[in-house]
């Protein structure tokens, strides 16, 4: 028995609808370029609040290369993460943990949202006490996204097979009780995991689907996918895929701009994209000749079509590198803490700002003619890395000019 709920679960989001979502329409047939793209340089143009830095971004794009070189950073180096669950290989579709790998890969991009703190830099902030690595039998508090990594790791260690989804979408076998104690804080954190009731609401939602229509897990889900696309499908078709069928990876805005002009629709996209870039990344062949097993077709996964995942870890480090700038108005919000409505215009830029940045510093790396596979998605992951370390004390930014670190902007939503 698992103990009733210790977490404070407040009133539904006004950000999360569960029956608005399960209600709204999929979005229209796949794009020919990714349409995250454009959304961005609408958004950039009609707020004018962020602004992109060209010339820093040369020079931003000359350091990131120098240290994606140095560091040896490829798709590989996901796993060599020590909190991750990495599959086997070659790869197997039979094997139980290549499932339970993807498994769990989809269920932290489905509850990859929403994890700064109010308590940001206090001891108090919510974190999650488990292992350092899979390896280690050292303890520590995990706050931020990790606290999600190794809360769902914890659960599985201790038998609960929270990562399945035929588990986790029953209110019988998983009711919302054992989901509080899965995700239960650090004996020093007087706050609770946000958006509770949300993350619940996702699980039944995305678990109810691939159990219904996919067999019962992202594998059979991933088969479906490329049997609608011959197994010639790529990674923003796949995208594509996982939005039309579940609403709540739908990162989506209406936006009235400048002028009058209204624009039915505009994508942001960064957890379904997130969700196939931990896919490419966690099963990427030890030898690049090799055709990756989830994206087998003549195009293979074409990884350069999807954009950075934008959240407010990335905008934060692009500020500092000196890549977006900020009208001090908006940097007075961002010190004071001020929270950001999700869909509101400074919050918009910001997302925008970062999509379009990172596309930048990949065509600068491009035209450098280097031979590392420029794409968005590994600079992103660079970019992130770079953030936590810096927040840590574990590395500084050297031979360039930077501006000081503001912190992150706050925006409490599902999307990220």
């Amino acid at each position: 028995m698992f103990p009733t709920s210790p977490l404070e679960t407040s009133a539904s989001s006004p950000v999360f609808n569960e029956k608005q979502i399960e209600e709204s329409a999929p979005p229209s047939p796949v794009h020919i370029a990714n349409p995250v793209i454009s959304s961005a340089e609408f958004v950039l143009q009609e707020t004018n609040i962020v602004k992109v830095n060209y010339d820093a971004v040369k020079k931003a794009a000359e350091y990131i290369l120098r240290k994606l070189s140095s560091e040896s950073y490829t798709p590989r180096t996901w796993r060599t993460h020590p909190l991750h669950i990495c599959p086997p290989e070659p790869y197997d579709p039979e094997d139980p943990v290549t499932v339970a790998c993807l498994n769990w890969i989809f269920l932290i991009s489905s509850l990859n949202f929403s994890f700064w703190s109010e308590k940001e830099g206090q001891p108090d902030r919510y974190g999650v006490e488990w292992r350092t690595s899979w390896d280690s039998d050292t303890r520590k508090v995990h706050t931020g996204y990790w606290s999600l990594v190794a809360a769902l790791n914890r659960a599985l260690e201790d038998g609960i097979p929270i990562i399945d989804p035929k588990f986790y979408s029953s209110e019988t076998l998983c009711p919302d009780s054992l989901i509080a104690h899965v995700f239960r804080a650090a004996p020093q954190s007087t706050e609770s995991v946000p958006l509770f009731n949300e993350r619940i609401a996702i699980m039944r939602e995305v678990g109810t689907i691939l159990c219904n229509d996919f067999g019962g897990s992202y594998l059979g889900f991933l088969e479906a996918f490329q049997r609608r696309h011959g197994n010639q499908g790529t990674a923003l078709d796949l995208v594509q895929f996982v939005t039309d069928s579940f609403p709540s990876f739908r990162d989506e805005r209406v936006f009235n701009g400048r002028r009058g002009k209204s624009v039915s629709c505009l994508f942001f996209w960064k957890r379904p994209q997130i969700l196939v870039a931990e896919t490419w990344a966690a099963f990427y062949p030890e030898n690049p000749d090799t055709p990756h097993p989830i994206f087998p077709g003549l195009s293979g996964p074409l990884i350069s079509d999807l954009t950075m995942f934008a959240d407010y870890r990335v905008p934060q480090i692009l500020h500092h590198l000196r890549i977006l700038t900020y009208p001090a108005s908006l940097i007075r919000k961002l010190r004071n803490g001020t929270q950001l409505g999700p869909g509101s215009k400074e919050e918009m830029s910001l997302r925008a700002a970062s999509i379009i940045a990172v596309e930048q510093i990949r065509n600068e790396m491009i035209s450098c003619g280097s031979d590392w596979e420029a794409s968005s998605v590994l600079i992103d992951f660079y970019l992130w890395d770079l953030a936590k370390k810096l927040e840590r004390g574990e590395e500084r930014i050297d031979g360039i000019e930077t501006d000081d670190i503001v912190p992150a902007h706050r925006t409490r939503c599902i999307w990220y």
